[in-house]
Parts: C-alpha cells; structure tokens; sequence
C-alpha cells in the first residue's frame, strides 16, 4: 500500500458541526415559500449537494432568489450555531505537526468555508482550499479532489478523502483516492456505509491510529 500523506476533507458535517446552522438555513427559506410544508426531517436530504442543484428540485423558477435568502440567512447566524466536533481540532493540529497534507474540499462558497475555519481555529492547519467557486463540477465529480491534489503535490493513491455524505466517498472513489466516512453524518452512518467507504471512523482521532500517529494527547 502506497503510504498516506494527504488529507482531503469535507467541512460541513465533517469537520465542524454545521447541521444546526443547514437546517435552520434551509428551513427559514423553504417556510418562507412553502409555508409549513417542510419539516426537519425533510431538509436531511438536502444537506450536501450544492443550493442550486437543491433549490432547482424544488422551484427552477425562484432557485436566485431561494438561494440568496439561504446564504443571507446563513451568514446571519454562522457564527451563534456554528461548533466544532469533539477531536477535530486536536486530530487536525497533529496530523499538521506529522508534516501532512492537508486540504479542504467543500461545496460550499470560499469566503463561507474560510469563516467556518477561523470560528474553530483550524483554518492555519489547511494548505489548501477548493471550494464551489473554484471550479466548474462539485463532488462527487472529480474535479475539486483533484484540483486540491495538484496543489499539494499530492497523487490520489496517496491520499484519504473524509467526508460525512456521499458526494465525499464517491468524489474519493471517482478520483482514486481512499475514503473514510464519518459516523457523526447526520444522515447515518449506515447510511454512509451503504457507499463502502474504506474506513468509517467513529471520532475524528480514529484517523490517527488508521495513520499509525501516536494518540492525542489531551
């Protein structure tokens, strides 16, 4: 097995707990148009392809106008529901101290995924950032996972794709890197190991034994 020296992760959902802030965003918006038709539950689809491909399922007419009110409302409230999850911070720290890799690979708008990093402090650990406006194909498409290798210098054989949804272990898989799914998903993590994730990792420094890192130290 060719040794492991990049890291590939989704943010939302993966990194720093954004499932209160997504919902809330997406239901503001949707009961603004629909009043009382979506519930919590319904919104759990919804969470990982980008807005417009969501909006445009619902409303092809108003996907602009949806959107927008998301993002206002979502930038609005970032930083109030906005935490991270536990061991992320201490995993990512270590894993940049072992001098690897590391990128951020999101569907998300740049300037929003750089926020979230700096709200959990992660952001001086990620060499890396493709965003949704850094290229013409989102995950599971290739694309962003291999622009981000490129620019670490990294091969996809030598890297591990983590993410929370589908689009992260299918966009490792059509790009030809490893995979690990995260059991926190909101969606489940059956739900991720329906799509055969080489790992599923239970806390974030599972990553670290998977590494062969020697354990955070608290």
């Amino acid at each position: 097995m060719t040794k492991i020296t990049t890291l590939l992760f989704d943010l939302d959902g993966t990194l720093i707990n954004t499932n209160e802030l997504i919902i809330s965003s997406f239901l503001h918006t949707l009961n603004h148009y629909f009043p009382e038709r979506y519930k919590r539950e319904d919104v759990y689809p919804f969470m990982g392809p980008t807005l417009v491909e969501t909006f445009s399922s619902i409303d092809e007419e108003r996907v602009e106008e949806m959107t927008a009110r998301y993002r206002a409302f979502n930038l609005q409230n970032h930083d109030a529901l906005v935490t991270e999850f536990d061991g992320v911070f201490e995993t990512i720290r270590t894993l940049k101290e072992n001098n690897f890799k590391l990128a951020i690979v999101s569907t998300k708008l740049r300037d929003t995924v750089i926020k979230g990093l700096k709200l959990t402090n992660l952001y001086p650990f990620f060499d890396v950032i493709v965003a949704m406006d850094d290229v013409t194909h989102t995950k599971p498409h290739p694309e962003p996972l291999l622009k981000a290798l490129t620019a670490l210098d990294s091969k996809p054989e030598e890297a591990i794709m983590v993410g929370d949804n589908f689009h992260d272990i299918n966009g490792g898989k059509n790009a030809g890197t490893l995979t690990a799914g995260v059991a926190w998903s909101v969606k489940g993590k059956e739900f991720l190991q329906s799509f055969h994730p080489d790992y599923m990792l239970e806390t974030m420094p599972d990553l670290l034994d998977i590494l062969q890192i020697g354990k955070v130290e608290k």
